[in-house]
Formats: structure tokens, C-alpha cells, sequence
């Protein structure tokens, strides 16, 4: 249900399920299990669950719904889908999806297959940065050796905005293995602007300005060279453009990086040195990087910090992991990936919309904006229909009241999902999914070290495993030669057979590991041009951008906008996770809700108190672009300049069809903000609001 991949035993009594722990022998997660594993019985069972296949009856919005069979549901999605693409072209139909459920891989070779350009996720603000500037950096996206295959753990984590304690799961990797890691003697390092629970249990708390990574990881490069604490024998040998990083760094020594950090230079020193001289040291970043206007450059900066130090492939560092050997894994980075991208030609590519924009998101996805101007523009050429999988797009999307205007415009829609949501409003037909206790799986870790059993155990109404719905209709499409499978199980027995398994024997193992390898770079060197870690990229300076990493101001701060700051005198910072919840999911849980049940803004006392707001007060906080309500939170682990606002928020116990979606939903705020130049990503982490009592 997220990308934990934790194991856990689902107790049944006469046929139902009556309550879900942890599994103390999976080796992903040790027993642990998290609020949202321990509710999913109630998600299971939830009265206000999809189980049947609906039919728009009225105007959109109306809530207004006929039921119809799946039958008569597929059908009719294929002949509008067929009808869209004689006249217009495939690429009229986009396609979109979200996050948690194991789907991006088997419906990217749906998008490809149908032949249309215009797949859209929240990739451009969700892990493809780190994935992408991680691979052209070094070949490989990197995660921590928590798990000690060598034999050695990590002595010094250094945790990169990731609240990896509350959000669970971060990469594939569970956060219970940060907490083991310290319990047993590892130092912390935690770069935060909030004191979390993890930065509170930390040797060093880098409470850092929102929007600055990109300048500390530079400065601590700094530190690193020019103290010469850096693996002087890797460097030599398996990277480029140490010199030229080198001297790039050198504008940025501590006391420069400290003024705009807001963080004291000695602590930048001190963080650095513990970081360069505990071996192995691992990092542990997380969606935070993701979300600014120089992105791309602070993935960059941060690997490099990784790839100087001598952390790469080694036991207890920053790993590479291997696939178990002949599964078909469903990771879209595994070496038996799914998605089919060949069929995506360049004739097809050119269609993209807004491509060349954003040159390194070009490859995968579209840009959400590109995609909106698209539909209300018609230009370069109209978007009929969408197909939504899984995806509460009007909660996730940067401008979601421009969002739900596009998507009131679109022809036809099709959205599935476990629950209504405002996106599910906006269907044509809706498709009721499966949840993850309804479905047989191979679940993969997210960066494919193991696969482990999922077993259907129970059936709702005629709810139905998202596999299966793409399967179902891709035959109905013309596709059945590249969906070949009749039915999941049949694709489960797929995806084992050159493991020599069927999906009953694998019960009988409930896990397959790959057989874990380090240093793996001297067998073939670095999947990069040059064949080592390139600390000034090649890839980069083709496309036309600097091949080195740099800093850039946020667009909205006390330094790049002086005027507005004076109306807008607080720097916002959004997206720390909530343990009850997943992104937007969960707020119709009972258990989950009553551990948050309205969405919180962390303010300091200080800065409260000088607006006349106390603890429990709900708050408008207002940006140059809209303004939204949270109850306020007084909390000494946030700057007195600085305020959180969370994230996902809607109401699904407030009227049809908005459910309050724009009520408290931060993404009103950050409407249409300037973008990484690289990937399109969108500046989240850090702008300028003000805040006055309700």
C-alpha cells in the first residue's frame, strides 16, 4: 500500500480478516508495522469502499452514478479510447497515475503500447530527480546498506530531508532500520529545518533555511576537499572532474554558506568532518530534495558528497542492489523492466507535449502544467480523453483549482480507485480497485533486492486488481499480444518463470534475495560515458546545461524578493510526512484519523505570539497565489521565520463533488511557481506566506 514493502502476517477468523502485525522474520522490516499496515482492515472493509464499476448519470459533479457491469464499463471505455485515437491521434488519450500501489511499470507499457507520449505522474516532485541526477552522475541510484549483507553496517547515517521515523518507508526501506541503526552506536546527521523526532535523537541538527540544500551540500564539499578527507585513491581512480569540482567549491566555504544557511559554520564543519571520517557512512535522502528550483543540482552535489567519501558499493554504505536472478522484477529500473519504452518511437516522442522544455524529465513523463495548458488551450492539438489509475490528481497537483477546470473540460475520463475522491468526482466511468489485501503479487522492494508473496485473502464486492483492469481492456483495445495474460495468476507465473517457480511454489518461500555483490564498479566500471563517477557530467553539458553543481536562491525568500517579503514576511516549507497517512490517502480511516484529524501548521511560539494565535487556532496561511486553513501547532523545533504546513489534505466526510479539496490543500499555495530548469520540478519546500488567525 506504500513503498515500504513490509512483512506482515493478516490473521483470519471464519473467512475475515480480523487484524494485521508485523512479520518478525521478514528481513525488510524486522516486525515492524506502522499505523496505516495495522488499519488496513478497516480500508478492507470500509463501508464507503468503490464496489462496482459506475457510470456518470448526470452533469459532472452532480454525483450523480449508474451502476453497470465491467462488461459494459470496459466496453465502453474502448470504443471512446478507439474512437479518440481514428480521429486524433493515440496521443489525445493521456494517461495518468499515481503513487503506492505497484503500477507505474505494467501501465507505462500500457501508455507505450497504445502509442501515446502524454503519461503523466508526480514524478518531476517525487524520486525521479534523485533517481535520474543519482544515474548520470555515478550510473546507478544508490541506497543505504541498512541491512548489513556484507556483513558490516553503517557507522554514520547522514539523513538528507527524509522523515524516514514517521513517513515508514523511503526507497524501498523501511525507517525502522535508521532506528535500529542508531540503537546500535551509529552517528546521526540530520539536515532539517523541523525537529523531527530523528533530528532530536541526532549528533548533528542541521536546521537548515528551506530551499538551501544545494549551498550545504557545497559547503560541506568544501570542508571535505579542502581539509583533504576525502578518499584520495577512489577519486583517483574512478572519477572525473575532481579539480574542476574542486575549484567550483571553493565559493562556497562555511561562513558564505553559514550567512545563507541560516546553520553556524562550525556546524557545517563538524557535520561534514563526522560524516568524511566515520566509515562506512550512508545517506538517507528523501523527498525534500525533490522539490525546489535547483533540484537537479542538489541531487548532484549530495551524490558527489557519497562518491568522494569512498561510500559507494561498499558493505554499510551507499549499495547498488541486485535483482533476484530471473524475476521478472516490476521496478521500472530492474534489468527485466516492463514498460516497453521502444515502442514510444521518435516520431511518437516528437508529439510529447511541452517537450524540450525540461530536458532530463523529457524522457520519461510530461510536465503537469504542459499538460493543463494542453487542455484548455487545445494546442498542439486537443487532449480528449485521460485514464486515471490510482491517482487523487486534483490533491497532487501543484495548481489544483486549475487542475479541476481542465479536467471539467476533458471529453471523457476514466478514473479507478478504492474510494470516491474529487478526482473520482470528475469520471466518465469509474473503475472500483482492489486493495492490496484483494491482490495476488510478486512485490518487489522498490530497488529490487528481494521479492516477496502477496496474497489475495479477501474479495470486495466486484472490486478488481488494477492488473487486471489493464489487462481486460488492453485486449479490448487490439493490445492482447502485448498483455498476454488471461488473468493475474497467469501473470504472477510470468513474472517467476525463469526463476523456475509458479506463484504456488513461491508461497512455499515467501521471499527470493538477490545475491548481494559490492565494489561491483571494478568488474565493469560505472555505467557512465567515461566509465567513472562524473563529478562534472558529460550527459549534462550535452544537453547545453553547467556540468557541475551550483547553488541558486529560492524565488520566493527574504534575499531574492525583498518587496515581498515585506507582505509575506514567513518562508513556508510543506510535505513532512504524517505517519497515520500516505500522500493523500487515509483520511476516511477511523483509527488513522483520530491521530490527526485536522491538517496541522507548526509555527514557533514566539512568532505566534506576536500574532496573537495559540496552540489549536485554526490559521489562514496565504501566499502571493491563495490562502488556505490549518489549525496552528506551536513547536520550538521550527525557526521563528520559518512555518510547516502539511499536505494531502481533503475532507471526505464534506459534500460531493469537492469534498473541501481546495479548503486546506497546500498545493493552493504554490499554484504555478517557477521550475527546476532540469526536471520540471516545482518549488515546494520553500516560498513566502503570511499567517492571520481564522
Amino acid at each position: 500500500m506504500c513503498h515500504g514493502v513490509c512483512g506482515v502476517l493478516v490473521h483470519i477468523q471464519d473467512s475475515r480478516v480480523v487484524e494485521i502485525t508485523g512479520d518478525p522474520d521478514c528481513p525488510t522490516s524486522l516486525g515492524y508495522i506502522c499505523p496505516k499496515g495495522r488499519a488496513s482492515v478497516e480500508l478492507l472493509y470500509h463501508p464507503d469502499r468503490l464496489k462496482y464499476p459506475l457510470r456518470r448519470a448526470g452533469a459532472r459533479g452532480e454525483n450523480k452514478w449508474q451502476r453497470i457491469s465491467w462488461d459494459e464499463a470496459l466496453d465502453a471505455i474502448a470504443e471512446k479510447f478507439l474512437d479518440i485515437k481514428r480521429e486524433f491521434g493515440a496521443e489525445s488519450v493521456a494517461t495518468i497515475i499515481g503513487t503506492g500501489r505497484p503500477l507505474l511499470p505494467l501501465y507505462m507499457r500500457f501508455s507505450n503500447c497504445w502509442g501515446t507520449p502524454n503519461h503523466l505522474s508526480i514524478i518531476n516532485n517525487c524520486y525521479f530527480p534523485r533517481i535520474v541526477a543519482a544515474r548520470m552522475t555515478s550510473g546507478k541510484f544508490h541506497v543505504c546498506d541498512y541491512y548489513g549483507f556484507g556483513g558490516v553496517k553503517p557507522r554514520c547515517v547522514l539523513n538528507w530531508g527524509c522523515n524516514i521515523a514517521e513517513s515508514g518507508a523511503a526507497d524501498g526501506m523501511c525507517g525502522y532500520q535508521v532506528t535500529l541503526a542508531v540503537k546500535n552506536g551509529a552517528k546521526l546527521i540530520v539536515i532539517d529545518p523541523r525537529k523531527t523526532d530523528l533530528a532530536a535523537r541526532a549528533d548533528h541538527w542541521l536546521q537548515i533555511r528551506p530551499g538551501t540544500d544545494d549551498v550545504l551540500a557545497l559547503g560541506m564539499l568544501h570542508v571535505i576537499i579542502k581539509e583533504k578527507l576525502y578518499d584520495k585513491d577512489f577519486v583517483a581512480r574512478w572519477t572525473t572532474g575532481f579539480n574542476e569540482l574542486a575549484e567550483r567549491v571553493e565559493e562556497y566555504p562555511p561562513e558564505k554558506v553559514a550567512e545563507i544557511t541560516w546553520i553556524p559554520a562550525e556546524d557545517i564543519r563538524a557535520a561534514a568532518r563526522l560524516y568524511a571520517t566515520t566509515k562506512p557512512a550512508c545517506i538517507q535522502w528523501g523527498n525534500a530534495l525533490d522539490q525546489n528550483i535547483n533540484t537537479f543540482q542538489t541531487v548532484r552535489a549530495v551524490h558527489c558528497l557519497s562518491a568522494i567519501t569512498g561510500n559507494f558499493d561498499v558493505p554499510g554504505g551507499d549499495i547498488s542492489l541486485v535483482t533476484p536472478a530471473g524475476v521478472r522484477t516490476h521496478t521500472v529500473h530492474g534489468e527485466q523492466s516492463l514498460p516497453l519504452h521502444e515502442r514510444i518511437t521518435p516520431e511518437i516522442k516528437a508529439k510529447m507535449i511541452g517537450r524540450g522544455k525540461y530536458k532530463v524529465l523529457d524522457n520519461s513523463v510530461i510536465h503537469p502544467r504542459h499538460l493543463l495548458d494542453a487542455i484548455m488551450s487545445g494546442q498542439p492539438y486537443p487532449v480528449k480523453a485521460l485514464f486515471v489509475m490510482g491517482s487523487n490528481t486534483l490533491l497532487n497537483q501543484t495548481d489544483p483549482v486549475r487542475t479541476a477546470k481542465a479536467f471539467r473540460k476533458v471529453d471523457f475520463t476514466v478514473v479507478t480507485d478504492m474510494f470516491m475522491t474529487p478526482t473520482a468526482q470528475m469520471a466518465d466511468i469509474l473503475l472500483p480497485a482492489s486493495s492490496w489485501l484483494e491482490n495476488d503479487e510478486v512485490a518487489d522492494v522498490h530497488m529490487g533486492w528481494c521479492v516477496l508473496i502477496r496474497q489475495k485473502v479477501a474479495e470486495i464486492g466486484e472490486c478488481r486488481d488494477d492488473k487486471q483492469i489493464l489487462f481486460d481492456l488492453a485486449r479490448r483495445l487490439g493490445m492482447g499480444d502485448d498483455f498476454p495474460w488471461k488473468d493475474v495468476r497467469e501473470y504472477c507465473d510470468w513474472t517467476l518463470e525463469n526463476a523456475g517457480l509458479t506463484f504456488e511454489e513461491f508461497k512455499e518461500l515467501g521471499i527470493l534475495t538477490g545475491k548481494m555483490r559490492y565494489r561491483k564498479y571494478e568488474e565493469k566500471g560505472f555505467d557512465t560515458p567515461s566509465g567513472k563517477v562524473e563529478l562534472r557530467c558529460s550527459t549534462l553539458e550535452a544537453m547545453g546545461y553547467d556540468p557541475l553543481p551550483y547553488y541558486v536562491e529560492p524565488p520566493e525568500s527574504p534575499y531574492s524578493t525583498p518587496d515581498l517579503f515585506k507582505e509575506y514576511p514567513l518562508i513556508i516549507t510543506t510535505g513532512g510526512r504524517i505517519q497515520g497517512y500516505f500522500c493523500s490517502e487515509g483520511r476516511q480511516i477511523k483509527s488513522l484519523r483520530i491521530i490527526t484529524p485536522d491538517p496541522i501548521m507548526e509555527i514557533h511560539p514566539d512568532t505566534a505570539g506576536g500574532l496573537g494565535i495559540k496552540s489549536g487556532d485554526w490559521v489562514w496561511i496565504e501566499s502571493p497565489r491563495g490562502r488556505i486553513k490549518q489549525r496552528a501547532k506551536l513547536t520550538e523545533g521550527i525557526h521563528p521565520g520559518v512555518v510547516h504546513a502539511q499536505h494531502g489534505w481533503w475532507f471526505p466526510e464534506k459534500e460531493p463533488p469537492e469534498y473541501g479539496f481546495t479548503e486546506s490543500n497546500v498545493n493552493v499555495l504554490a499554484a504555478d511557481m517557477p521550475c527546476d530548469p532540469h526536471t520540471g520540478s516545482e518549488s515546494l519546500r520553500a516560498f513566502l506566506c503570511k499567517v492571520y488567525k481564522v
